[in-house]
């Protein structure tokens, strides 16, 4: 269960990641928009790799795809999808570590997870959210093709602030079959 792109390996999590997992995500800006604090203890990455190693990608539930540099065959991010009861429908979300970001992998990698869904697993929908002050989120999902369909004002409460969530949805008759250039 290996999905390759021109620069990444896209693959089950192993406990060999517990520490570049708990290193990425342990950096303030990373986990600003993210449901986990920072530091991320080595801890909390183990017991976060042990469960992302017993997932099925095919069963309701959340499943994250580790996110490898081919080249380098270093742990970079990951993207997570919870594929909803149905297995039509998935929500996605992803994280990158931060060195990393601004150089089209995060797009990448999403659009390699998207072909997945859509093509191999017959998805009919694909959704996502992110924090309304994450733009760099949301450029990347209208890069992908996905509509804003809506925003819920004050929505979550998440580290002692309430934030406004932006909806997008993706379709699989609106997915683009030629990936998008990275940048």
């Amino acid at each position: 269960m290996v999905i390759e792109t021109e620069r990444l390996v896209l693959r089950r999590f192993r406990m060999d990641d517990v520490a570049p997992l708990s290193a990425y995500r342990s950096d303030p800006d990373v986990a600003r928009y993210q449901s986990w604090a920072a530091p991320y203890s080595l801890d909390k990455a183990r017991y976060s790799v042990q469960t992302m190693i017993a997932a099925d990608p095919g069963m309701p539930g959340w499943f994250q795809w580790a996110v490898e540099l081919a080249a380098s065959k270093t742990l970079i991010g990951d993207v997570g999808v919870n594929l909803a009861d149905n297995l039509r429908q998935a929500e996605i979300g992803y994280t990158l570590a931060p060195a990393l970001q601004g150089k089209g992998y995060a797009t990448e990698a999403v659009h390699a997870i998207l072909g997945h869904l859509f093509t191999v697993q017959g998805l009919h929908r694909v959704s996502a959210e992110c924090d309304a002050r994450n733009t760099r989120s949301a450029r990347l999902l209208d890069k992908l093709g996905f509509t804003r369909e809506g925003l819920r004002r004050q929505h979550t409460w998440i580290k002692n602030e309430w934030t406004d969530d932006l909806l997008f949805g993706l379709l699989a008759d609106d997915w683009p079959s030629s990936p998008p250039v990275p940048r």
